[in-house]
């Protein structure tokens, strides 16, 4: 069955032409995907120069990265909400943005809804580990939560790594200053008891040095702190990449050494590149959601395109749905 995708193509740092790029180039690889590029149609490529199975709907107005959600409201003719409105009324499976976050959680809260039981959705990504990689969440949607999100993160992201990394009862680590129950912040010892009691398999608080260790499989925070460990990790891993190519052609001997390990050196900068991830669905909505990096490249939307492919066509948001419903009808009486 065909994937309808809407791509919020005047979203992002290199919008539109890399999303443009990346959505040709997926629409390319898999013609059973339908891509809806959205936005002004001034800045977009004709139709008829696009593949059979991508094309355009018309948004009149544009939310600037830095612009207020609240405008949001007087811009219902913006490419997020447009593209976001379109997933509501059936006429795409899933939409994606590299624009602002805050106004694609802001259209997929007031025109998706929320899922029963989940006060406040939030994002995750595939974080890179040895074994391959961890749910984190959340990453940015949400600066602060209260204690009963953490719980509803971890139902949130238990479900996400059935879907993403096929892992049947994942466990879940509370991202902490120490491991010791009565570690962290008055909040934090709160939640992890709430965690420790809700049935979950709940393996307790987590440190941030054990990361990438890849030993849990769903790693719970907040947005703040989520998102600064998602940046300061791609900037080491850039940091390192960086050094690593410098000291391997200081000198032909060490130049002949790194011909002999390029595969290798190629699959660990596979590992840590988030192109390769592409999107972090915004969990918890009514609807298929992936926020992408506001410095997405074609490559990187390339990717999202085939992850959403994925996502959708294992039944995620229904699942998410009957999960979530069923933990906190079952723990509400």
């Amino acid at each position: 069955m065909s994937v309808r995708i809407a791509i919020d193509a005047m979203g992002g740092d290199l919008a539109p032409k890399a999303l443009v790029d990346g959505a040709v180039k997926a629409a390319t690889a898999n013609p059973d995907v339908q891509i809806i590029l959205v936005g002004q149609p001034d800045k977009l490529p004709q139709e008829g120069s696009l593949p059979n199975n991508v094309t355009i709907e018309e948004a009149a107005s544009v939310m600037a990265m830095d612009e207020s959600v609240e405008n949001l409201r007087k811009k219902r003719d913006s490419s997020i909400w447009v593209a976001t409105k379109m997933v509501k009324e059936g006429r795409a499976d899933a939409v994606i943005s590299a624009g602002s976050t805050g106004a694609q959680m802001a259209s997929a809260l007031l025109l998706l809804g929320r899922i029963p039981g989940i006060t406040r959705p939030g994002i995750c990504t595939v974080f890179p580990t040895l074994t391959g990689g961890s749910i984190l969440l959340d990453i940015g949607a949400n600066l602060e939560i209260d204690v009963e999100q953490y719980l509803q993160f971890a139902v949130l992201g238990k479900v996400a790594a059935q879907a993403l990394l096929k892992v049947e009862n994942p466990t879940i680590g509370l991202l902490n200053n120490g491991t010791e129950e009565h570690k962290g912040t008055d909040k934090l010892v709160e939640a992890h008891q709430l965690l420790k009691q809700s049935g979950l398999n709940f393996i307790g608080n987590y440190e941030a040095r054990d990361l990438m260790s890849g030993n849990v499989n769903v790693i719970v925070t907040d947005g703040f702190t989520g998102n600064a460990v998602l940046k300061t990790s791609e900037g080491l891993a850039k940091t390192f990449m960086g050094l690593l190519k410098k000291e391997l052609s200081a000198s032909m001997t060490r130049r002949l050494g790194a011909a002999l390990i390029m595969p290798g050196l190629q699959n660990l900068k596979q590992m840590l590149d988030y192109k390769a991830i592409g999107g972090a669905p915004l969990l918890g909505v009514g609807g298929l959601s992936l926020v992408c990096h506001g410095s997405s490249d074609a490559e990187t939307i390339q990717s999202a395109i085939k992850q959403t492919v994925n996502l959708q066509q294992s039944g995620f948001i229904e699942d998410m749905k009957q999960q979530a419903a069923s933990f906190f009808s079952k723990n509400d009486k």
